[in-house]
């Protein structure tokens, strides 16, 4: 824990003028980004006594080691800076929402020739035209369902589509006239996107339009006593009118809007925002945060509208956004949205009318969201609390592992030897931090071993050295350690996450007594001696610590061995995929794969072109050049991986007993006998 007066700049050094901030731990890890009217003033409030700091700014500055700042010239670029590096950093200690789940949202891809309109969920695409999101995917399918009889729009994938353009057959839907059949050139590439422009203009609330026409239609058809198209035209207009009864009216003045509430308490806070388009809503998404950093109802609103809006540009974002509070940088927040939009944006809080009473809404809907993840969560914070407590008190540690990292080895019989690291930070895992190695038989620049047959203790000695010896690697970047003399090293400032540079409290080896040894002995030969280590047999779950001839048993009800064995059956599983892999990659190589240098590409040239590696085993090296790419010390390489590798023997008709002969040309990308030839 570090003394915030450590680091605390001399007087005068900080400017009074705008601009963001970053506070560093001790691994130049950015754990706080702020921005200020007055740098001097707002980094000024941090240096006070602790004992009248908010908690959670008191932990904040108590581990941070250093403090930076970087002026801007306005208070929209200080908001547009602080977003980017929270998004960069990642940092630990600032509000970070996070959806609940993943919404789906109506897509439109107008960035392709044919446009298609389908369900996404995830990060937005550029060139794709979004609505949304929605609580469920299938509201979405009924909605598209409905309105296909006016738009016909592509709906099918892409290989559907080629598919149909291939045999000039349309699907289903082409035969029903819920899709105007572009793949077999019924309607051309322009008339179809103007379709899809209409789709969009409906969905984005410009109703009206359409419904005077289609009604002024039916009125002519009537007249003109076509009876059958008055139908038609009837039935479009009434399955219309009820997708649009599937999006209440809400705002009687067709308003295009977001609603954003908020309902928290002292540890956590639920957001929940209502997109209102054209009076209607047109859609609903949540998010959920942990109070990492001391912030009130008005921050909680500015951070939601930057993660909302950060992204966003155009119509995505409304003309008016209603928020419950105005946060304190209003100027510059309505600033900073109409750059994003293009034109201008009203943020302000409703005061009275079907406005506030829509918000009211919103914010109950905010506090059910609350109770819901606390009812959900509280039972799992419990839990994971008591499990690293019982580890922490089973291990006689200081205190409890927050950061425990796993190794296990994975092979098939000797061959593919592959490790993995898989990393649970406060009891969960954080699949971003996984590390899977390929076990070389060496530490740094020593061979030690072969790297073959089955010697999962060797293999857990090299991979742990391997993982600390570049956590050491990092240590000297970033400053920590002094280089040695001759060694290139000085402190690294950019605070990006490194892949090695955390250390956990605990590592955890697949296995027993050997393993933990290995381990134990890679951490001794490289100085490190504050890291505990342990392991765990999987015969009968007996915990095993260096130097100890009796296991630590943990009772079987035991939450902190739950855990253990859930990092212990996460790292097994990510090894055994990763050898999985390996061991398909090697089984389906052929002798053109050692070839160095032949990529992909020319690899299937030179098959297409010979038609077998048979054949092409038997080319000469002016056969080889002839094939486009490849020349004639590429020919020569070829030729002389080809006449050392050993042929297979011939493929023989299990039914008739005959040998078939390697004549038929074998397809792009598929050599006859690739796969049987090592």
């Amino acid at each position: 824990m570090a003394d915030p007066s450590s680091y605390r700049p001399r007087p005068g050094e900080i400017p009074d003028s705008p601009g963001v901030y970053r506070f560093r731990d001790e691994h130049r890890r950015v754990i706080y980004v702020g921005k200020a009217k007055s740098l001097r003033q707002r980094l000024a409030s941090y240096f006070q006594d602790i004992a009248g700091l908010h908690p959670r700014t008191a932990t904040m500055v108590t581990t941070a080691a250093s403090v930076e700042w970087t002026v801007v010239s306005t208070e929209v670029e200080a908001l547009q800076l602080e977003y980017s590096w929270i998004k960069e950093y990642d940092p630990r200690f600032n509000v970070k929402y996070r959806d609940d789940k993943s919404y789906p949202s109506l897509a439109v891809t107008l960035n392709e020739e044919y446009p298609r309109v389908q369900v996404m969920r995830g990060p937005k695409k550029k060139g794709v035209r979004y609505f949304g999101p929605y609580g469920h995917a299938w509201a979405i399918r009924e909605t598209v369902d409905l309105m296909l009889r006016v738009f016909p729009v592509r709906t099918c994938s892409a290989g559907v589509f080629k598919r149909s353009a291939q045999i000039g057959r349309p699907c289903l839907l082409g035969y029903i006239g819920k899709c105007s059949a572009p793949c077999v050139g019924r309607i051309s590439p322009e008339d179809h996107r103007e379709l899809a422009e209409e789709f969009c203009d409906f969905m984005a609330g410009r109703t009206g339009t359409y419904l005077s026409r289609l009604e002024k239609e039916m009125q002519a058809a009537a007249e003109e006593m076509e009876y059958e198209k008055a139908a038609r035209l009837r039935d479009d207009i009434g399955a219309l009118r009820r997708a649009m009864e599937k999006n209440a009216v809400v705002l009687a003045d067709a308003t295009d809007a977001d609603l954003i509430a908020v309902a928290e308490d002292e540890l956590e806070a639920a957001v929940q925002i209502f997109h209102v388009r054209g009076g209607r809503v047109r859609g609903q998404r949540g998010w959920v945060t942990d109070k990492v950093e001391a912030v009130d109802t008005a921050g909680l609103v500015e951070h939601a509208l930057q993660q909302l809006y950060g992204e966003e540009s155009g119509e995505s974002v409304p003309k008016e956004v209603l928020v419950p509070v105005v946060p304190d940088d209003a100027a510059a927040l309505g600033q900073w949205l109409a750059q994003r939009r293009g034109s201008q944006v009203s943020l302000r809080v409703p005061q009275r009318g079907d406005k506030k009473s829509l918000m009211e809404t919103v914010h109950r809907n905010a506090q059910q969201s609350l109770a819901l993840h606390k009812t959900k969560r509280a039972a799992d914070l419990t839990t994971r609390s008591r499990a690293l407590e019982e580890i922490a008190e089973a291990l006689e540690l200081d205190g409890a592992p927050l950061r425990i990292e796993c190794f296990d080895i994975s092979h098939l019989q000797g061959d593919d030897v592959v490790a993995s690291m898989v990393v649970f930070e406060d009891g969960l895992a954080r699949k971003s931090e996984y590390r899977r190695f390929q076990v070389k038989g060496r530490v740094g620049d020593t061979q030690v071993w072969h790297g073959e047959g089955q010697d999962d203790v060797r293999s857990m000695h090299e991979v742990v050295s391997r993982r600390f010896r570049r956590y050491l690697q990092e240590k000297l970047k970033t400053g920590e350690w002094a280089p040695e003399d001759g060694e290139p090293g000085g402190p690294e400032d950019d605070g990006r996450p490194k892949r090695f540079a955390y250390p956990p409290q605990l590592v955890v080896v697949d296995g027993g007594q050997p393993q933990v040894a290995a381990a134990k002995r890679a951490l001794d030969e490289l100085g490190i001696d504050d890291i505990a280590v342990c392991g765990l047999a999987k015969r009968l779950e007996e915990v095993w610590l260096p130097g100890e001839d009796d296991p630590v048993v943990l009772p079987r009800t035991s939450e902190g061995l739950y855990l253990l064995q859930r990092v212990r059956d996460e790292a097994h599983r990510f090894a055994i995929q990763y050898q999985c892999s390996k061991r398909g990659k090697r089984l389906k190589a052929g002798p053109l794969d050692e070839v160095p240098g032949l990529g992909e590409s020319r690899r299937l040239a030179l098959v297409k072109h010979f038609g077998s590696v048979k054949k092409l085993r038997q080319a000469t090296i002016d056969q080889i050049c002839e094939v486009p790419g490849i020349g004639r010390k590429t020919a020569e390489t070829v030729a002389a991986a080809l006449a050392r590798a050993v042929p297979a023997g011939p493929a023989v008709n299990t039914a008739t007993g005959e040998i078939i002969e390697d004549e038929a040309p074998a397809p792009a990308g598929t050599p006859s006998d690739r796969g049987t030839e090592q």
